[in-house]
């Protein structure tokens, strides 16, 4: 069958793997890039399941919440370090930005693999070439979806969170396949001749390879080896330029010009970022002034307090930082009563859990449940107000929940309950 394949070729064909003639192409640049790629890439995975267990997953909270035999050990997500999910997270997202220069240099130096006759000339070929299929094709899926969401571009018509976590294990598969196959030859490339001090005009191809990636028809180098690493080294620095600022407060921010919450939106006390408004929310002004009430249950007691009697409580004041999936964050200083007060108010003290309910009546994240640890953890609020002034509408008021190392969209706004359930006999 491979010799049959081999004598009918499609009209083309040899001209189009000819037409790829770059003498940079070959086993060492390839192996490099991927180098890179085997150091850096686990990182992306290993945070996006971290990211994962921190929406709280033995809660059913965390998405997708039914996940089947890809169910990772989970634990309990900490409250300290502070800054915890705003690392994490950030990482993934910055690091999947960064690499996308790498990846698409990597790609393009295979990319004459695309057009050999026969696809392959065995069995054992064939599951090489379908595990490079899903390599591909898995990485720049993830990718994709990836810069949509960070832009609240959803143009795909299905849910980001399954997908982007389904297709993270099919590429993680056939990365691993992948390497398993091709990393005797990574080795034995980067242990040969360096070709990194080579000038263009010294630049020659390496010998021919039997993976093919060097053309077999050559032509005069327009760019050395170290001309194409450096164009994609450069552009993965000019994305982190670019993109770092909207995980860091200060001066870089200005510089996070690719991202919608990159820079800092508005003025004053509560000029920083928000993703969902109160008007998205469908929170009406009737429902947060004089007759809002926050309704707290739990030790068999139920307990209303409206806003003066929330104020009217011990207050506390702690700089956090929020931080959501999209990859932004920011520190602030929020202000307002500790939730283990709360807890000891309706006397449950001892909360295994608390259920946050919203006034928001529709969405995903409109109730939140949190963890022992979450609830009774010194610097966990329940904030009326943020950097000395009342929280505004769109970032919470009358009452929002603010918890050290936890994901942003379970910092629930607009509170109308909180219940406190169980007892942790840990």
């Amino acid at each position: 069958m491979w010799r049959a394949l081999d004598r009918h070729r499609p009209p083309g064909v040899d001209a189009t793997a000819d037409a790829w003639r770059s003498p940079v192409r070959g086993p060492w640049l390839t192996s490099v890039l991927g180098a890179v790629l085997l150091a850096t890439l686990p990182l992306v995975f290993v945070t996006g399941l971290l990211d994962w267990i921190a929406y709280g997953p033995r809660f059913g909270q965390a998405f997708p919440p039914d996940v089947g035999w890809l169910h990772p050990p989970v634990f309990a997500w900490p409250t300290r370090p502070a800054w915890l999910f705003r690392l994490t997270q950030g990482l993934h997202v910055t690091l999947g930005i960064v690499l996308v220069p790498v990846v698409l240099t990597k790609l393009w130096s295979v990319v004459p693999k695309l057009f050999d006759w026969p696809p392959a000339r065995s069995v054992a070929q064939v599951l090489e070439r379908l595990s490079l299929v899903l390599l591909v094709g898995g990485i720049l899926f993830e990718i994709a979806t990836g810069l949509l969401n960070i832009q609240y571009a959803y143009l795909f018509g299905f849910d980001f969170y399954t997908a982007h976590w389904y297709g993270a294990w099919v590429f993680t598969a056939a990365l691993v396949t992948h390497v398993a196959i091709k990393l005797p030859r990574m080795v034995t490339a980067l242990r040969g001749p360096g070709f990194a001090r080579t000038p263009m005009i010294d630049t020659r191809p390496e010998p021919p390879d039997p993976d093919g990636l060097v053309s077999r028809r050559p032509g005069p180098a327009t760019m050395s080896r170290r001309g194409v690493l450096a164009l994609a080294g450069g552009g993965a620095l000019l994305l982190a330029a670019l993109t770092v600022g909207q995980t860091l407060d200060g001066v870089l921010r200005r510089t996070a010009l690719l991202l919608p919450r990159g820079g800092q939106p508005g003025t004053g006390p509560n000029g920083f970022q928000v993703n969902r408004s109160a008007a998205a929310a469908g929170i009406q002004p009737a429902d947060t002034g004089a007759g809002w009430r926050l309704t707290l249950r739990g030790g068999g007691r139920t307990v209303e307090l409206d806003r003066a009697g929330l104020l009217a409580m011990a207050q506390h004041t702690v700089d956090l930082p929020i931080a959501c999936v999209e990859g932004w964050s920011t520190e602030q200083t929020w202000t307002g009563v500790r939730l283990r007060d709360l807890a000891a108010l309706v006397g449950a003290p001892e909360a295994a859990s608390a259920q946050v309910r919203s006034l928001e009546r529709a969405g995903l994240f409109r109730q939140a449940r949190l963890q022992a640890n979450q609830v009774r953890d010194p610097d966990s609020l329940l904030a009326l107000r943020v950097n000395g002034a009342d929280l505004s509408l769109d970032h919470g008021h009358p009452a929002r929940v603010i918890v050290p190392a936890l994901p942003g969209v379970h910092c629930t706004k607009w509170v109308r309950e909180i219940t406190f359930e169980g007892r942790d006999d840990g």
